[in-house]
């Protein structure tokens, strides 16, 4: 009941925002050709999606307003902030399409720079939208293993992979298996255990699991 109670706090917070929609476009759809790989900048991370044309963008986003309401129209708004974050701790998503400015949610967008980035050449586009419309509903979300850069890079290279999920990968090897990190690291265990004992554990315990189910 709690968790629901929640849940349904940073939903009712996020429904202001989720209303206040301009019906005119904000982006020149012109710019944009049916199978473009667009990215914006979003909280944390870069998010992509697949431009399908007429103003439609198909994109993989975390929501967590399916698992704690029926109610379609809310469903069908734009996701927010909070729906998305949430739905990144649920492990909720799904494959929808929205309009290009609730896909860039007030952020630029950038234009198939992927292209310069994958060593795979690009599909024609026809086929990358019509891959990404298959796709659409709910998928199994895993934010290292299959999140929205895995889903268009799929839909326009053939390849599911995420320079985001390696770049941090890699950023985090270097942290972890760095030298004097480690000396700190036993360092600051051994200090810890001494003064703290059980609740360390406890917390060392809470922390491994959580990193678990997110990587999962």
């Amino acid at each position: 009941m709690f968790l629901y109670k929640l849940l349904s706090f940073f939903f009712v917070a996020s429904k202001k925002e989720e209303e206040e929609e301009d019906e005119d476009s904000q982006h020149d759809l012109s710019l944009y050709k049916r199978g473009d790989l667009l990215e914006v900048p979003r909280t944390l991370f870069t998010h992509f999606g697949i431009y399908l044309g007429d103003n439609r963008v198909a994109h993989l986003i975390p929501d967590i307003l399916p698992v704690i309401s029926n109610n379609k129209p809310a469903i069908a708004k734009m996701v927010t902030n909070n729906r998305l974050l949430l739905g990144v701790l649920a492990k909720v998503a799904s494959v929808r399409v929205d309009s290009v400015d609730d896909f860039a949610y007030g952020s630029e967008i950038l234009i198939n720079r992927m292209d310069t980035v994958c060593s795979q050449p690009p599909l024609d586009g026809d086929e990358v939208a019509g891959r990404a419309e298959t796709l659409v509903g709910s998928v199994t979300y895993s934010l290292m293993w299959y999140n929205c850069e895995h889903y268009v890079m799929y839909c326009r290279y053939g390849m599911a992979i995420s320079y985001q999920t390696y770049q941090f990968c890699t950023a985090v090897r270097k942290i972890v298996c760095s030298r004097n990190c480690a000396y700190l690291t036993a360092l600051c265990g051994a200090g810890a255990a001494l003064y703290a004992g059980c609740v360390t554990s406890l917390t060392a315990t809470l922390l491994v699991s959580f990193t678990i189910w997110m990587a999962a």
